[in-house]
């Protein structure tokens, strides 16, 4: 093969690499909006333990402004939100706000955790039924921290993957409480 061939090979090879690329992403991103209402729809639908091991409908949260964490005790960036997440809890629960944890860990470590930082919101264990009700709601990476913020008429209106600050968290519930 000469050397003109292999670049053309070598072309021919990035070139089908940069359009599967693209049509994955064109996947992957198609219709965001659908997937979300679809993503609420199934987030009210389910229905996970508590702490004590109490089955909770998240449904039974409907009509408040909702801040839902995915979660883990052994995930850092998800241990260093908590206690931003507890504070705004605190600030705005009389305007409706809640909080709703969904740890992806194990009932007995979530509940050590939650007591030890004050977790003043209800906190489900969803093992890992928690991360496709996570990628139902937009997660299609499957990682953690992820935050889904649902307004009172049971629409996403956010998400985020990866840790929020209480900045940008404030900025997305102030204008719907």
């Amino acid at each position: 093969m000469t050397k003109s061939q292999q670049v053309i090979m070598y072309m021919g090879v990035a070139i089908m690499a940069v359009t599967a690329g693209l049509l994955l992403r064109a996947q992957l991103t198609s219709n965001p909006q659908s997937a979300e209402n679809g993503g609420a729809e199934t987030l009210f639908a389910a229905s996970l333990p508590d702490l004590q091991g109490k089955n909770q409908s998240i449904s039974q949260w409907r009509g408040n402004v909702m801040v839902i964490n995915f979660w883990a005790t052994w995930c850092e960036p998800c241990r260093d939100e908590i206690p931003e997440f507890i504070e705004l809890q605190e600030k705005f629960r009389a305007k409706g706000l809640v909080f709703i944890g969904i740890a992806v860990d194990q009932q007995e470590r979530t509940a050590a955790f939650s007591k030890e930082i004050g977790i003043n919101y209800p906190v489900l264990v969803g093992d890992m039924r928690a991360l496709d009700l996570a990628g139902a709601a937009g997660n299609r990476q499957g990682a953690l921290p992820f935050t889904v913020v649902i307004d009172r008429g049971g629409n996403i209106i956010g998400t985020k993957l990866g840790r929020l600050s209480r900045s940008k968290l404030e900025s997305m519930i102030k204008p719907l409480l």
